[in-house]
């Protein structure tokens, strides 16, 4: 497989996300899917909430990497297909930000490759985030 673009603008949008799903009820031979949703939280910190994140990358890079990610888990798991797409730009508290999701002939697959592909994006996918607060200041994000 070629490398595919992750990558859009903003938050992904809730009914994006149901079409993806409802696209794979034609594919009879899956038996178990597992979906991840990462969500902009409202985090306080040091007393100020975040109301947005702010997230960019080197796209190039980045993609580079999440081709190599994927590829190790089609060859860890067999899956039928495996899906992402992060935001890039601000994505503001309560949107969907990184949207995973994971098919197979059975759930286990599934849902452990959809859990080691987000631990994995989360560690390797060189993307930042910066955080934004009610009163414009911000901070760079840091996962822990």
């Amino acid at each position: 497989m070629g490398v595919k673009q992750i990558f859009q603008q903003g938050p992904i949008d809730p009914q994006f996300i149901a079409n993806s799903i409802s696209k794979h009820a034609v594919k009879t031979g899956i038996g178990g899917h597992s979906i991840f949703l990462g969500q902009v939280r409202a985090d306080v910190i040091d007393g100020q909430t975040v109301a947005a994140i702010e997230y960019t990358t080197y796209e190039e890079m980045a993609l580079q990497k999440m081709h190599e990610i994927r590829e190790d888990i089609f060859a860890k798991y067999p899956l039928t297909c495996m899906h992402v797409y992060h935001s890039l730009g601000k994505v503001n508290a309560g949107e969907i930000c990184l949207f995973v999701f994971t098919s197979a002939v059975h759930r286990k697959e599934a849902i452990d490759a959809c859990a080691e592909c987000v631990e994995r994006i989360k560690s390797e996918l060189p993307v930042w985030g910066k955080e934004w607060f009610a009163d414009e200041s911000y901070q760079w994000k840091e996962n822990k």
